[in-house]
């Protein structure tokens, strides 16, 4: 409330600031003084336009610095820095361009402002600076495509052999994921499979599914390749993991995936930003419906002997849900092809 009353104070002050402005030139004109009507009042924003441009960019630098810890998280990846580092120049590009260009405009507001005895220049075309103004945008444009290009071909690769193969499981609202067991491969899956218990679909009659686990947070090795496997259940989320610079859409009937290295365990973090308490999170960066604030999940990153102990403490999700496969199996299509084939011949018998 008290917002609205000092937003309605402003445009109330502003509105009195513009009338009396207006007043100040009639009683000109009324008095015969229009001969240079707007010759102080353009003196003076002239003088502010500077004054804004002067103090603006000194805040804008001011905050940039002394906050940047607060809008930016350290890099805990290998192609993170990559792309750290294409942001940083893109940055200072566009920033210095747009610096650059500004003072020159707030500064041609100041410097040409209306004079009685100032004549206007006619310049109506200068292919020089057509060619200027073109062809270094476009160059520099060019190079900034391009390196994204590349950088974005080398993250989007294939993952090396060795990869940790993670499933990640997005819906509404919340994240699941999901590990193969000793045998190294992740069973298949189909949407057709999903019910209250078997939330990911997984076809868990599949020999590669039966010894999968779902735990409850998320475990990656430091160090090493780690391969995400994306799907969504119900609406397009997004797998964000800031600290990795990692971000891939989760689309409903379109697996995506997106290969990594991390190169900071958690204890690392905790370490470097003074926090013991540091967890690495996975958060939905699309708005997927009013609850999309609760989709987050913990991310532990291990050392690599510390995360294959992890590993070999998991217990597969059949072992927990023992009598899941026992109704599977009896009830799939073999089964029931069977069955009445089955009860049809004793149908047949009795008549």
């Amino acid at each position: 409330m008290m917002n609205i009353v000092i937003l309605l104070a402003v445009v109330l002050i502003v509105a009195i600031l513009v009338t009396i402005f207006r007043a100040h030139t009639l009683v000109q004109v009324v008095r015969g003084k229009e001969g240079d009507p707007m010759g102080t009042s353009n003196k003076v924003n002239g003088a502010l336009f500077m004054v804004f441009m002067i103090l603006g960019t000194a805040w804008f630098f001011g905050y940039s610095y002394t906050e940047f810890d607060r809008y930016t998280v350290p890099v805990a990846s290998e192609h993170g820095e990559v792309t750290f580092k294409l942001f940083w120049i893109t940055t200072a590009i566009t920033t210095a361009v747009f610096i650059i260009t500004n003072a020159v405009l707030f500064y041609f507001a100041w410097r040409y402002r209306y004079k009685a005895d100032q004549k206007a220049h006619f310049y109506s075309h200068n292919n020089t600076l057509e060619m200027i103004w073109t062809f270094i945008p476009a160059v520099v444009l060019t190079g900034l495509v391009l390196s994204g290009l590349f950088a974005w071909q080398d993250i989007t690769s294939k993952a090396p052999a060795n990869a940790e193969v993670i499933e990640i499981f997005g819906y509404q609202y919340a994240w699941a994921s999901r590990y193969p067991g000793p045998d190294g491969k992740l069973g298949p899956s189909d949407y057709k499979l999903i019910d209250s218990d078997n939330r990911l679909g997984v076809d868990f009659s599949n020999p590669n599914a039966k010894d999968d686990f779902l735990p409850r947070e998320i475990h990656i090795p430091k160090g090493e390749p780690v391969l995400l496997k994306i799907r969504a259940r119900d609406v397009i989320h997004s797998v964000y993991m800031p600290h990795f610079r990692l971000q891939m859409n989760a689309v409903p009937g379109l697996p995506t995936q997106f290969w990594f290295i991390p190169t900071k365990s958690t204890a690392d973090m905790a370490a470097e930003t003074g926090n013991p308490d540091f967890q690495y999170e996975l958060v939905c960066n699309k708005i997927c419906g009013k609850a999309h604030f609760s989709m987050r999940a913990i991310v532990v990153v291990d050392e690599k002997e510390d995360y294959e102990k992890w590993k070999a403490e998991q217990k597969s999700w059949l072992s927990k849900n023992p009598d899941y496969l026992a109704n599977i199996e009896a009830t799939s299509p073999v089964q029931v092809a069977v069955e009445e084939k089955v009860s049809g011949e004793e149908v047949n018998t009795s008549l």
